[in-house]
Parts: structure tokens; C-alpha cells; sequence
């Protein structure tokens, strides 16, 4: 997304390049969407019959952005009598005011063309364009051009308007503009999502939505959670900038789910605007200590819709926490199983962490008795459904091989899993931080149930069966000639026996034998995983590595959170900093915005980390990892009423200030320096 300009408010934001230009795509989401559809595919301005060029962007805010723009191609001395300004925002809908500059001391006409287009895809069609079922129509009425879009129930439209005279038709406006010297024209544009008709069975009456958000009340929202976040002073620049950047982030990845309303967190942009299970638990994890009002919507609403019955379909089992929730066209029709869409086996065990974690933290026992019901189904899928052969581990294996994912855990791409020499192992397959996930569920459902839900025996249960699974995995993951944890078991109960990032979320779990955490660790911090900059999913001499292979061989800077989480709570402190201390440098390469994922190469081969080629950018569990890592540098950690800070900050970090912590105990202050390297040698 180098040379895309992106703006966003909650589940609807407008990808252009860096003219503010949008041109028919299937490979890259550009274009304006909302709730998974695309509702502009063109969006194209020209004057004069010329493309314009950028002079500059402001795109300081995530929700606006202003295009300084010149006619013709950029040279080494531009002398332009004229130029253009886009002024942009998003909120709801999206609007544009487009300001036409007269630099000369003569009156000028123009000749100003938009072109404007709406294709109506959904989401899942842009990497796989497909011949659409529906009917699109154009209609002029006035300053109005109208885009529909219709396949039974099924209704998108676009309304595009103006506030100056145009010439509009079906395919765009044209504006015949007269400026007087040194003079500008303006006219300001009107782009409205509205969405009428079902999607599936989640939404069973027709409504619209379309409606604009003030660019105030968005930036008054954005402002207002971020003063509710604790303060940060810091020393560490690359700290101070990614932590703003995400706390604005964060209050950007924001939406109102139509069929739920309420505001939720949505996974990323462009592909993951929307509520996933998975990333949306492990965000609120990161975020829990920052900004603990935005946990329960999310733990709520995964509870309100988690599974009941078995539906092949959607992966669909009781207990079961869905994976994602989309509103297209292909999820209503059921081209797609995504509404909701149950495929990932790690999302269940993540429902009773997250519970666990955030009464912890804050105290709230009546979310944990109003979820008891959904904590106890979770617990219970883990041993029914979840143990597909019976061996006391969860497996995976999808029910609906045709439009399904393959992979049920974190690394769902359907190469992520693999044995060292690169071969792909057979269904089902139990990957080994899902064993992580089901030991910390059934330790902290029985804090749970023994504390709140006033049973006693079913804690008892839950603690021998968590210490009989650690026994177990201890046993059956073990690989002795390598040292470490097999990736995952096949079905056959073999070692699949890639080295790879999974065993730092072992760490983080606490399943790990105290005895082998060192060989853990050396593994993840030694020159095979780590590349400088932080922890490759995949080793670099794995069958199956490629520094820019989606899980097999980038870094995930979410990953590396966890496992920095994990380090620190086996005691590696120094070696949870170093991951910190990476991860912050990597930062400062993408202006304190982590991606989804950045190439694996070695640092000693690159002055920057290189990104990933189709990284989402925000994602919400990469905006969240500054968060987790301040965390981890801190000490933080919950115990009673009381929150236990034992500061443990990287060698050259300075001083960190972390002012008005919220929590059960009111709101603390904590306070971290690094050692200089005298201090460190010190009696």
C-alpha cells in the first residue's frame, strides 16, 4: 500500500492512489467500501482532458486527507497557472471538496471531468472477479447521479451530489468552470452508502444506512478516547510516536456493526474491516491495560453469537467462537460461509483468556456471571468437538472442504503448516500453540468457576485436567534430537517438525516445562528465527522459508508481542527486551505504524525492515503490539486489587512514564528506566 492513500471510519474507508484517483481494481481493494461492498470503482478527475499529478498529501488524520495537485507530468521546473485541491473525508459516507486555483492575472475557463463508477463488489471478488448475478443501474434526477445495484433482497446504491452546476450523466459530472484572476471555484461532493435488504439470516428486516458523521463529531469521538488512555512520557522517540499512532489507530478501526449496534473493533484495512474472533480477543489483550471500556462489546457480542448447533457450512459446532463476520453479497447468497463463519479452533480457548484477563484486570464480575453460560459451552467445546480424535488435544480439520480455510489456527494460510523439509501433513492437525490456548482456558475457567460461579468441583476438574494435558504435551511435542516443540502432530500423531514462531506462544501460555524454557528460547532469539529486526514465523532453513511468504518466514509484529508476553513470564527479561527494542526500531521505519507483517530478511541485509507486499495497514492486533511491548517493559501485571509494576526496560530506552493506569485499584502511575551498562554489572 506504498503508493496508496487510504482514510477510514470504522468499517468504511476509501483506498485511492496518491492523487486521489480511483480506477477499476481486482487486485488491490481501491475504491470506496462499506460493510464489505465496493461503492465507488471509479472515481477519476481530470482537467482540461489532463490526469493531475501530487504536489503534496496531508494525510495527517485518518479519517480526511487533502490532495495538492498540478496538471500534467512532473518535471524538474513546473510553472503551473493552475492547480487543484481534493479536501477529503470519511465518516459514514464520504464527501469531497474539490478547490480549481487560478494562479495567473487573466480570467480562466476549465474544463473539469469526474468520472465515477460503481461496480458493487463484494469484498471477496476483488482477488477473484466473477461474473456479478445483479443488475446495476445509472439515473440522473437534477445534481443527483444514482448507482444501484440489485439481486433479489439484495440492494446497494451510491448517491453522488453536488453543490455547483454540472453536466452530469451516467458514467460522471462534468463542470465548466470560469475563474477570475488569482480567483478558485469550489464545489463540494456527496458520496452516500446505502445498503437496503438482508444479508442472510443476521439481518431480517431492510435498512439503510447512509448517513454522514460531522468530520467534528468523529475527530470529538477519536479525541475522547484517546484522553481516556493512560499518558506516556518516554525517552524512546520510536516509543512515544507508535504509541500516539496507535491509541489514534485504535480509535479509527472503530464501526458500528448494522446488525448488532454496537461499536466493535475491526481486524484491518483493507480485507479485515469487519469482527474477527481471533484478532479482535488478541487486540483486546493488548489494549486491556490502556483502554479496558472497549473489552466487553467485543466479549458480548462473540458470545452472543457463538455457536449452538452443527453446521458443515460454516464450520458452525456448540461452543464454538466464531472466526468472522461478514455483511457481502457472496455471505448473504452463502457463496461464502462467513455469516458467521466458525473456522479457526483458536478463537474458543481465547474466549475464557479474555474473560479471565479483563476481570483480572478490572475487577467487572458481573461480565464474568452474564458469560458464565458462554465460558462454560467454550471449556466444553474443547473437550467434545474441539478433541477430534479423542486424544485430549484440539485438532482441526474444516467441515466444508469447498469454500472452508484449510488452516484453523493464526497461520490460516494453507502453507503455514508444514513438516522442515516443506511437505504438507494430512487432516486434522493439532498445531501446538492450540494446546497453549487449552491449558491457560481450563487454569483460568477454574479461577473462574471457583471464585464466581461457585463451583468448586467443576475447578477442581478443570486444574487435574489442565495438569494432565501439560504432562501430556510435555510428552507427545517434544522433539529430543531438536529441542524444541513440533510445530503440530499429523493425524498419525507425528511430529510435523518445522521450527517456527508458534513455541513462543508456549511461553506465553505457561504449558511449558520450566526445564526446556532456555532451549525455547534460544531457538526463538537465535539466528535461524530471529532476523534483528524480530521473530520470523518460519526458520530461515525450513523447507518451506520465504522471507516474504505470508507465514512462512515474515515477521508478525503481533506475534512478537506474544511471545515477548511469554518471555517475560518465564523470567527472560533481557530477552523479552530485546524483542521490544526490535520491534520499536521496526516502528520508527513505518512512521509508528506497525503492519500486519514485514519481510524476514536479516537485518544486516537491509538499513529498514521491508514491508510485506499486500500488508494491511492498520491491522488491529499490529497497532495494538506497541501497547503489549510497553507493558511487557513495565512489568504490569494485576494481583488482587493491586497492580504489580517490576520495570524491566531495555539498555539505551531511557526513562518510561506511564501515568494513570485504570484498573481495579482506581488509576496508578508507573515509572521504568534502562540500566546504562555499568548499572547492569553492579553487585
Amino acid at each position: 500500500m506504498k503508493d496508496l492513500v487510504s482514510i477510514l471510519d470504522g468499517s468504511t474507508f476509501l483506498v485511492s492512489d496518491r492523487r486521489g484517483d480511483v480506477e477499476p481494481s481486482f487486485d488491490f481493494p481501491t475504491g470506496l467500501f462499506s460493510f464489505d461492498t465496493r461503492f465507488l470503482s471509479t472515481w477519476l478527475l481530470t482537467l482540461d482532458g489532463e490526469r493531475l499529478h501530487a504536489l503534496s498529501i496531508d494525510d495527517a488524520k485518518s479519517y480526511r486527507t487533502r490532495f495538492f495537485l498540478a496538471p500534467g507530468e512532473p518535471t524538474h521546473y513546473l510553472d503551473a497557472n493552475v492547480s487543484v485541491i481534493r479536501s477529503r473525508a470519511i465518516g459514514g459516507s464520504f464527501n469531497e471538496e474539490l478547490t480549481v486555483l487560478n494562479h495567473s492575472g487573466e480570467p480562466v475557463e476549465f474544463t473539469l471531468r469526474l468520472d465515477i463508477g460503481a461496480d458493487f463488489a463484494d469484498l471477496f471478488e476483488i482477488k477473484s472477479p466473477r461474473q456479478k448475478k445483479g443488475r446495476t443501474t445509472a439515473t440522473v434526477s437534477g445534481n443527483e447521479l444514482r448507482l444501484t445495484y440489485r439481486r433479489e433482497a439484495f440492494h446497494r446504491e451510491t448517491v453522488v451530489t453536488t453543490s455547483e452546476p454540472a453536466d452530469i450523466d451516467v458514467a460522471g459530472m462534468t463542470f465548466h468552470v470560469q475563474v477570475g484572476r488569482h480567483g478558485e471555484w469550489t464545489t463540494r461532493l456527496h458520496a452516500a452508502t446505502i445498503v437496503y435488504g438482508a444479508r442472510g439470516e443476521d439481518i431480517r428486516s431492510s435498512l439503510r444506512y447512509g448517513g454522514s458523521r460531522d468530520v467534528a463529531v468523529i475527530e470529538a469521538e477519536q479525541s475522547e478516547l484517546i484522553e481516556r488512555a493512560p499518558k506516556l512520557g518516554c525517552d524512546c522517540e520510536p516509543l512515544a510516536t507508535a504509541y500516539r499512532r496507535s491509541l489514534n489507530d485504535l480509535a479509527a478501526l472503530r464501526y458500528e456493526s448494522i446488525a448488532l449496534g454496537v461499536r466493535l473493533l475491526a481486524a484491518g484495512l483493507p480485507w479485515f474491516m469487519t469482527l474477527f474472533g481471533r484478532d479482535s480477543m488478541f487486540t483486546s489483550l493488548q489494549v486491556l491495560p490502556y483502554l479496558p471500556e472497549l473489552i466487553p462489546p467485543t466479549l458480548q457480542i462473540l458470545g452472543g453469537l457463538q455457536g449452538h448447533r452443527v453446521d458443515d457450512f460454516r464450520d458452525e459446532e456448540p461452543g464454538k467462537i466464531l472466526h468472522e463476520l461478514r455483511y457481502g453479497e457472496t455471505a448473504g447468497f452463502e457463496e461464502q460461509p462467513h455469516s458467521p463463519y466458525y473456522g479457526s479452533a483458536d478463537s474458543t480457548p481465547l474466549f475464557v483468556i479474555l474473560l479471565d484477563e479483563y476481570e483480572r484486570w478490572t475487577g467487572d464480575s458481573q461480565l464474568v456471571l452474564l458469560l458464565e453460560s458462554a465460558a462454560r459451552a467454550a471449556l466444553g467445546w474443547i473437550d467434545t468437538y474441539g478433541d477430534l480424535l479423542g486424544t485430549g488435544y484440539i485438532w482441526y480439520q474444516t467441515r466444508n472442504p469447498r469454500t472452508g480455510l484449510q488452516n484453523h489456527c493464526w497461520k490460516d494460510s494453507p502453507d503455514s503448516i508444514s513438516y522442515a523439509d516443506g511437505r504438507l501433513p494430512g487432516f486434522p492437525r493439532a498445531t501446538c500453540e492450540l494446546q497453549g490456548y487449552a491449558y491457560d482456558a481450563k487454569i483460568r475457567g477454574a479461577r473462574l468457576a471457583r471464585k464466581f460461579w461457585n463451583d468448586p468441583e467443576y475447578a477442581d476438574r478443570l486444574e487435574r485436567e489442565a495438569a494432565e494435558l501439560k504432562e501430556r504435551f510435555n510428552r507427545d511435542f517434544w522433539i529430543p534430537e531438536k529441542e524444541y516443540y513440533a510445530l503440530a502432530l499429523d493425524a498419525d500423531g507425528r511430529h510435523v517438525d518445522a521450527l517456527a514462531s508458534n513455541m513462543g506462544h508456549l511461553l506465553w501460555s505457561g504449558i511449558v516445562d520450566e526445564a526446556r524454557a532456555g532451549r525455547i528460547v534460544d531457538h526463538l532469539l537465535g539466528p535461524r528465527l530471529f532476523s534483528g529486526w524480530g521473530v520470523r514465523t518460519l526458520a530461515n532453513d525450513q523447507g518451506r522459508y520465504n522471507p516474504i511468504g505470508y507465514h512462512v518466514g515474515t515477521v508478525w509484529p503481533f506475534d512478537n508481542s506474544i511471545i515477548a508476553w511469554g518471555l517475560r513470564r518465564y523470567g527472560y527479561r533481557e530477552e523479552a527486551g530485546r524483542i521490544c527494542d526490535a520491534m520499536l526500531a521496526a516502528s520508527h521505519y513505518f512512521n509508528g505504524r506497525l503492519p500486519e507483517a514485514f519481510a524476514g530478511y536479516h537485518r544486516s541485509l537491509t538499513d529498514y525492515p521491508v514491508m510485506y507486499p499486500t500488508a494491511c495497514s492498520p491491522q488491529a492486533w499490529s497497532t495494538g503490539t506497541p501497547l503489549l511491548l510497553l507493558r511487557v517493559m513495565l512489568g504490569l501485571e494485576p494481583q488482587g486489587e493491586h497492580l504489580v509494576i517490576d520495570p524491566a526496560v531495555p539498555e539505551g530506552m531511557g526513562r518510561i512514564e506511564l501515568l494513570d493506569i485504570p484498573g481495579r485499584w482506581g488509576r496508578v502511575d508507573a515509572l521504568g528506566r534502562s540500566r546504562t551498562p555499568t548499572e547492569e554489572h553492579r553487585p
